[in-house]
């Protein structure tokens, strides 16, 4: 024998689906850009704090300031983000311009 509910209860069903649903979807999009960003280029993921805390506690080698440009420097990703490479500050390195110009066309051939 099928359960009739009261007036109230329906209506509170009928609002918990809806809430099911807007969460299944707003879950549904949170899983699809995630997959989708793992496939996009570095450029990306690359995290700013990150950059920040490394330039705080790695001076530039050329000024010795933690803030500002550093000329003919540029922070490297020791294992590049598409190969795995975590986006920290312990993942990361000054490089110099030239220096930089000779790793990225071995790290082309791919993830060591």
């Amino acid at each position: 024998m099928e359960k009739i509910l009261p007036h109230h209860k329906l209506k509170a069903n009928a609002q918990n689906s809806k809430q099911l649903i807007v969460h299944w979807i707003a879950l549904s999009v949170s899983i699809l850009l995630a997959i989708t960003s793992l496939n996009a280029p570095a450029e990306y993921h690359r995290s700013q704090k990150a950059k920040t805390l490394f330039k705080y506690t790695h001076p530039c080698p050329a000024t010795g300031k933690s803030k500002g440009a550093c000329p003919n420097y540029i922070i490297d990703h020791i294992k590049p983000l598409d190969c795995g490479g975590a986006d920290a500050p312990s993942n990361m390195q000054w490089q110099t311009k030239a220096e930089a110009k000779a790793k990225d066309k071995w790290e082309l051939k791919g993830c060591f």
